[in-house]
């Protein structure tokens, strides 16, 4: 792992990859309360810590659903989120009918990538926003294009909004790869679009086509009628959650799903059930929550000015009943107060609601301060970002990547090693070569003294382009075992990504699943590691 300050607390770390789950895929629990519990923890499945956080501060663990608690299949569900955009492009905007011929290869976008709109580019940074990779479509640019681009401004590019997009969630791969294919087919087939269309329009489209496949509501139709197709299983989500409750902590979750979706995917989530037509899904799931809220509309949800109504759900029919900050509101010609809509033998009545505002949420759970409150989710913007940096709750982001992204750190270890140990030779030649060439200049050395000197000289600039060469190539096969594009999500070269800066800064947690959080005590105290500093590196022991 990273000299950094992040740590994985997982205990004895010596486990690495200790046996998890079956061979079936679906994930087996071994939940900190049960008897089997407070063993040894995989590498993949810890959580690592930027920030302290004692959870016996914490009095309420609230969840977001979609890619948090609800892991999609991107194979599948990314790819029927493709299939449809096409069609919507297609036949509601008016595209070229051969995009109806084109696949999704769900392996190739990553996260943390940001798209140039003006110029059809899709680039990967560092923390510090130097362009490191880019792409125009799906053509490398050459190190002189990149820099001509990106680098030879009096002005560095903020490389935000309107004219830059961050691709940070799971989600907008789709539509990522979408944009490169449509870049591709514009650059050789311009005749076929209109001289208005240039490449910020494309993704315009692309956004446009995306939002109608959600609202003629297509894709959630699809994920309803076969959850198991499109959702994977975790049975460790139940038992986390009754732990938590257990221990005395209040749950939430909060969705821009509205209800009817949201209740087939937490029952499928929950109880295993499907919809098949046969059998009716039901509300057990709820004894799990407090307050659950969709159509939440995140993340204006998490501003204090938003002034958002609050509806309460009637479970049965889905109609909204309208609320006084979330207390039953009298009917018209009616003198009493209408009855809360919670079902009987649900634990504390666990209450549905549809939007409001995060005001609303805390007055619902009691909560006194901010900083009680734990809030997972996938989205950094969406997420984490809001509810950290605007309210200052504790914050945990779901990285799905992760798991691979640990296990070939684990395994790369000794090729790491050499990496470094390549670099550091590089920089003793360059160093030798800088003093050589400097001795040369002087008049007061024999002709025969510069040429041994030249000599040596020369030797050493094709030592250091033999090293500079092995160095490059090695480190080129290292980032494409992460990725052969983009290399690894948390590093750019030798520094961290910017969606790695982004995870560091605004999420005090960070695991592979939201179920990680199954596997350690509701009242751990989790601690980063000391922050080091570039002169502390060869001086402390690490």
């Amino acid at each position: 792992m990273e000299k950094g300050h992040e740590t994985a607390v997982g205990g004895d770390q010596s486990a690495h990859f200790a046996p998890m789950g079956s061979t079936d895929g679906v994930q087996k629990p071994c939940v900190w309360s049960s008897p089997q519990g407070g063993c040894k923890i995989d590498i993949r499945k810890q959580i690592f810590c930027n920030r302290s956080l004692n959870m016996k501060n914490i009095v309420a663990v609230g969840f977001d659903m979609d890619y948090t608690l609800a892991q999609y299949k991107p194979e599948t569900f990314e790819s029927l989120a493709y299939d449809g955009t096409i069609r919507k492009l297609v036949y509601d905007l008016g595209y070229p009918r051969e995009l109806l011929n084109w696949s999704f290869d769900w392996t190739y976008m990553v996260r943390g990538l940001v798209l140039d709109k003006k110029r059809g580019n899709i680039l990967k940074m560092d923390r510090h926003k130097y362009v490191k990779v880019a792409y125009h479509g799906f053509k490398e640019l050459s190190k002189e294009d990149k820099v001509n681009t990106y680098g030879n401004t009096l002005v560095r590019d903020s490389f935000d909004e309107p004219d830059y997009i961050i691709i940070d969630t799971l989600f907008a791969l789709a539509e990522a790869y979408m944009f490169a294919q449509l870049v591709d087919f514009k650059d050789k087939n311009s005749g076929k679009f209109p001289d208005s269309v240039d490449y910020a329009v494309m993704y315009k489209d692309v956004r446009a086509a995306v939002d109608l496949c959600h609202r003629d509501g297509t894709l959630k139709q699809m994920v309803a009628n076969d959850p198991q197709r499109y959702i994977n299983e975790d049975t460790s989500i139940v038992p986390m959650l009754k732990m938590l409750r257990d221990s005395g902590r209040a749950t939430f979750l909060v969705t821009n799903s509205l209800w009817d979706y949201t209740n087939i995917v937490m029952n499928f989530l929950c109880e295993s059930r499907t919809v098949d037509g046969s059998r009716k899904c039901n509300f057990d799931w709820l004894k799990y929550f407090d307050v659950v809220i969709t159509g939440s509309a995140k993340p204006s949800f998490f501003h204090d000015g938003n002034r958002a109504n609050l509806f309460e759900v009637d479970l049965e029919s889905g109609m909204l009943h309208n609320t006084d900050n979330g207390s039953p509101m009298a009917q018209v010609g009616s003198s009493s107060p209408a009855p809360t809509l919670s079902l009987n033998g649900l634990k504390k009545g666990c209450r549905v609601f549809q939007g409001g505002s995060v005001g609303h949420l805390h007055k619902l759970l009691s909560i006194e301060s901010s900083s009680q409150v734990l809030y997972v989710g996938d989205h950094i913007y969406g997420d984490i970002l809001r509810s950290k940096k605007v309210l200052g709750w504790r914050t945990m982001l779901v990285v799905p990547e992760l798991e691979r992204e640990v296990e070939l750190l684990w395994e790369l270890r000794d090729t790491r090693k050499q990496l470094q140990l390549l670099r550091n030779e590089r920089d003793l030649i360059e160093d030798k070569i800088h003093h050589l060439k400097w001795s040369l200049k002087y008049d007061d050395i024999s002709a025969e003294e510069k040429q041994k000197l030249s000599s040596e000289y020369n030797a050493l600039e094709f030592q250091r382009d033999q090293v500079r060469f092995i160095h490059q190539q090695s480190q080129r096969e290292c980032h494409q075992m992460f990725h052969k594009i983009w290399g690894q999500l948390m590093k750019t070269g030798y520094q961290n990504s910017r969606f790695a800066h982004q995870v560091e800064r605004f999420a005090c947690l960070y695991a592979s699943q939201v179920s990680n959080l199954s596997l350690y005590s509701p009242d751990k105290y989790y601690r980063p590691s000391e922050d080091y500093m570039p002169h502390e590196f060869d001086i402390l022991p690490l």
